[in-house]
């Protein structure tokens, strides 16, 4: 009989069970253990990127208060999906005043992205809150703590979420390669952490994709299944836009398109973070980042992308012009 192929997808087969095995954010969890021990809770709004542990946290505290009636206890939903005021009038409000059947008085629901409801749905959120208190608890999941309506953030006991570190980054690395038997070369390894950003989602999903066709990842591997080019590509690139030879920038934005398939967002977010690595003067590299957000916001607005591209290393040309001009 063949053996059974396992086809969890990394980010949930390596997604941390209880408290005491996330990686990061060592406060936020302290306290989520208090609130285990005792069982009690306020309301919580959980602010911070993407892929820095908010439903990891949501689900692991979930684990430890109810143990195996989890799905009867914790109600999950995604705000982003359905946002008006009707889900908050009747699916949340239908979970929040049932009576809790397990040993902790009360429930839980998750309302992931919570900052994407609209404002009608937010007031009418708030209310439910205070009426049910006694039987569920909620949790907020926001990108940006901002959008959520003051009203509710005055209800609720606020962590802030910060991005992973290098060294978390990388004692999750060693956690998968264990577990998947992985050789994990030091510039992959590297790359995994340049290519998340601080995502542990993304690193998760860089280094199963790259492990898809290799038990050894390499640096190249990293970034062709991540679809992100080399910092060096792209530094290359601006810094021959900086010297005055445009046509061979042009060619390297080409070929760093073509070969991993980036995007025009893509390509101004690398080129955003290579900012520092450009040789010229600290007042140019700011004008260069008043630039770059400029055209990535055209570009998110819905330009051309290759247009809006190579206009960008045009004023990167330009400003090369500027400094040179300037040291005569």
């Amino acid at each position: 009989m063949d053996e059974k192929i396992d086809i969890t997808p990394w980010t949930e087969k390596y997604r941390p069970k209880k408290l005491d095995d996330i990686i990061g954010q060592a406060d936020i969890i302290s306290s989520l253990k208090s609130f285990a021990a005792a069982k009690n809770m306020p309301h919580l709004l959980f602010a911070g990127p993407p892929g820095c542990g908010k439903t990891t946290a949501t689900l692991a505290l979930a684990n430890e208060l109810y143990g195996d009636r989890r799905s009867e206890c914790l109600l999950e939903m995604n705000a982003s999906d359905e946002r008006g005021i009707d889900v908050v009038r009747g699916k949340i409000k239908d979970f929040a005043r049932t009576i809790a059947l397990a040993d902790v008085p009360f429930k839980l629901i998750f309302l992931d992205e919570a900052d994407s409801l609209t404002s009608d749905a937010q007031s009418a959120l708030r209310r439910t809150m205070e009426m049910y208190v006694s039987a569920t608890r909620f949790i907020l999941g926001a990108n940006y703590s901002s959008k959520i309506i003051e009203p509710i953030q005055s209800r609720c006991s606020v962590f802030r979420f910060t991005q992973l570190d290098d060294v978390q980054a990388s004692k999750m690395i060693e956690r998968i390669s264990k577990g998947e038997g992985l050789k994990v070369e030091e510039d992959a390894k590297k790359a995994l952490i340049y290519v998340s950003d601080g995502d542990m989602r993304k690193l998760v999903n860089a280094l199963q994709g790259a492990a898809l066709h290799s038990k050894t990842i390499s640096e190249k591997s990293v970034y062709k299944y991540a679809s992100r080019a080399r910092p060096k590509e792209i530094l290359e690139m601006m810094q021959l836009a900086l010297d005055g030879k445009f046509k061979e920038a042009r060619k390297n934005l080409h070929e760093l398109i073509i070969n991993y398939g980036l995007s025009g967002e893509d390509v101004l977010v690398q080129m955003f973070r290579e900012i520092d690595n450009v040789k010229i003067d600290e007042r140019s590299k700011a004008d260069l980042i008043d630039r770059i957000g400029e055209y990535n916001f055209r570009v998110v607005e819905g330009a051309n992308e290759v247009i809006q591209l190579e206009a960008c290393l045009a004023q990167l040309m330009k400003v090369g012009l500027d400094v040179r001009e300037s040291k005569k």
